[in-house]
C-alpha cells in the first residue's frame, strides 16, 4: 500500500529542440497499486478474522487434548477387551436412542475406543461418540463429534467461526471472499513488490524491516518486507480454502471431475461395483444404520479381514452398512504424514471382500488435495505444520494491521482527523485499448470461476473508470 513512481522528471525542451508529446505513463503498476489498495481496504477485515480465528485453530490439538483428556485416555493396561464388549458397554448408555453407525477403536495404549450413533438434534456430519475404556469397558464420556477427524465440541466451535461466522451458509460467503481475495491481494503485493525492488537502492529494506526508518516508511518495510516471506504460504492457504467455499469450491470440484481428477471411493454395493467419486470435506455425516440388527462381534470379524488387506494403522474406523445389500466398510483416517486413508469392503456375512481402495493408486490431483486440506487443517506434520500455520495466520493479521495504519498515516493532517489517502484513480484510463481489454478478459474469467471475485472485480473496474472521468484534469500552464 504505497505509491509506485510511475514517471520520472524530464526537463523542458530547449527552444532548438521540437516540442515532442509526452510518453504514455506506465498503468499496471499504478492498476496493481489501486486493486492492492482497495482489496486490502474493504476485504481487510474478512481476512482479518479468518486469520485470527485460523491461527486459534492451528492450537485447537493441544487444547482438545487439554480439555477433553478423560474421555480420549483411560489407564494403560495390558489387556484389552474385544471390540464387542466395548461396543455393548456404550449400547447400554444410549439404548434406543440413536443408532450405531461407526466404531473406532483405541489407536494406542492409554487412549479410548469411540462408539458413535445417530442422535435427535445432530448437525450435518455430526455424531454421537461414546468414549470407552478398551481395558474394562467403562464409558468415560459422552460427546458430540464432528467429521471425519473426529473433532469435539471446543475444537468443532473454533472450526465453525473460521468457517462460517456461525451463520450457516450464509457466513460461508466471509470466508470465500477471503480466501478468494487473499490470492489477489498477495499475487498484486507480489508484483508490486518485484516491481519496486528493481527501482530502489536500499533493496534489503523490502526484505527485512527497517527499524530506523519512522512514521509511514517504517510501517512500509514492515509490511513489505514481511510479505514477500509470507507469499508462499498465504497463497497456499488461499488455493486450499477456496476448496471449501461454497461456489469456488463447487467449481474446483466440477472441474476436477470433467477431468477425472476425483478422488476414488469405496463401493459398498455387493452387486455389481459402482465407481464413485468422494468429497474430501466430508464427514461421515449423520449416517442412517440398518434396520438389521448389528452383531457386535462382527466389528471384531471385520476388522481382523481389513488387517489382512490394506488396513495397517491403529487410526481406523470400522462402519456398518447403511441400509440391505451394503457392505461393511474399514477406513483409515490418520491424517497426519505418511497418509493412511485406504479402505476395504467387505460382505459381513461371508467375510470376503468386495472391494478396497488404496491411498497409493490415488490419481495425483486426489493425493495433492488430501493432502493440502491436511497441511490446511494442521495435521499433516503435526507440530511443526501448526508452528508454520500460526506464524503464517498472525503474519496475515499483522500485514492487514500494518495496511490499515499506513492508510491512516496519510491522512490530511489539517482539519480534524480524516481517512487516509486513496491510492491514484486512472490506471485504466492511461492503460491502452489491450490492456483494458486483458484487464476485463481477465475479470470475466475469474469471475466464472470464483464469482465473488469476479462481481467484485468488475464493480471496481467500473468505480474506477468513473473515479478517474471524475478527477481534474491539469491544463497546460
Amino acid at each position: 500500500m504505497t505509491t509506485i513512481p510511475t514517471t520520472e522528471d524530464t526537463p523542458p525542451p530547449t527552444p532548438d529542440q521540437p516540442v515532442t508529446p509526452p510518453s504514455r505513463q506506465p498503468w499496471f503498476g499504478a492498476f496493481l497499486l489501486r486493486l492492492h489498495f482497495y482489496a486490502g481496504i474493504l476485504v481487510g477485515p474478512f481476512i482479518l478474522v479468518a486469520a485470527l480465528s485460523g491461527a486459534l485453530y492451528a492450537a485447537t490439538p493441544q487444547l482438545e487434548q487439554a480439555v477433553y483428556a478423560h474421555e480420549l485416555h483411560a489407564p494403560v493396561s495390558d489387556t484389552t477387551l474385544p471390540l464387542a464388549d466395548q461396543i455393548e458397554a456404550a449400547q447400554a448408555v444410549v439404548g434406543d436412542e440413536g443408532a450405531l453407525v461407526a466404531v473406532r477403536p483405541a489407536p494406542n495404549d492409554g487412549d479410548t475406543t469411540r462408539v458413535m450413533f445417530t442422535a435427535e438434534g445432530l448437525g450435518e456430519s455430526e455424531s454421537r461418540a461414546i468414549f470407552v475404556d478398551p481395558a474394562t469397558a467403562e464409558v468415560r464420556g459422552d460427546l458430540t463429534a464432528y467429521g471425519t477427524s473426529g473433532v469435539l465440541p471446543l475444537r468443532t466451535w473454533i472450526d465453525q467461526f473460521h468457517r462460517n461466522l456461525h451463520l450457516g451458509d450464509f457466513g460461508r460467503l466471509y470466508s470465500e471472499l477471503a480466501a478468494s481475495w487473499l490470492g489477489v491481494v498477495v499475487l498484486a503485493g507480489g508484483a508490486m513488490w518485484v516491481i519496486r525492488i528493481r527501482r530502489v537502492r536500499a533493496k534489503k529494506d523490502l526484505l527485512r524491516p527497517n527499524n530506523k526508518a519512522r512514521g509511514y516508511r517504517r510501517l512500509f518495510s514492515w509490511h513489505a518486507s514481511t510479505g514477500i516471506w509470507l507469499l508462499v504460504g498465504a497463497l497456499f492457504l488461499s488455493a486450499t480454502g477456496i476448496t471449501w467455499s461454497q461456489y469456488a469450491g463447487q467449481n474446483v470440484s466440477d472441474l476436477r471431475a470433467a477431468f477425472n481428477l476425483g478422488t476414488p471411493s469405496i463401493s459398498t454395493d455387493l452387486g455389481q461395483p459402482v465407481p464413485a467419486v468422494a468429497d474430501e470435506h466430508a464427514g461421515h455425516g449423520t449416517a442412517t444404520a440398518s434396520t438389521a440388527v448389528i452383531a457386535p462381534a462382527t466389528f471384531d470379524a471385520v476388522l481382523a479381514v481389513a488387517q489382512t488387506v490394506n488396513v495397517n494403522t491403529g487410526l481406523v474406523e470400522i462402519r456398518p452398512p447403511s441400509a440391505a445389500g451394503q457392505a461393511w466398510v474399514v477406513q483409515e483416517i490418520q491424517r497426519s504424514f505418511p497418509t493412511e486413508v485406504d479402505s476395504v469392503a467387505v460382505d459381513g456375512s461371508t467375510l470376503q471382500v468386495t472391494d478396497r481402495v488404496d491411498f497409493a493408486d490415488f490419481n495425483l490431483a486426489a493425493k495433492l488435495t488430501r493432502w493440502g486440506i491436511d497441511t490446511h487443517m494442521g495435521t499433516m506434520f503435526g507440530l511443526a505444520n501448526q508452528l508454520v500455520l500460526l506464524a503464517t495466520a498472525l503474519g496475515l493479521a499483522a500485514m492487514v494491521s500494518w495496511g490499515y495504519l499506513m492508510w491512516w498515516k496519510r491522512r490530511p493532517t489539517r482539519g480534524g482527523a480524516k481517512m487516509g489517502r486513496p491510492a491514484p484513480a486512472g490506471a485504466l484510463a492511461r492503460a491502452p485499448w489491450w490492456g483494458v481489454l486483458a484487464v476485463t478478459a481477465g475479470a470475466l474469467v475469474v469471475g466464472l470461476f470464483f464469482p465473488l471475485v469476479g462481481i467484485s472485480l468488475l464493480v471496481f473496474i467500473v468505480v474506477d473508470a468513473l473515479l478517474s472521468l471524475r478527477a481534474p484534469r491539469s491544463t497546460p500552464s
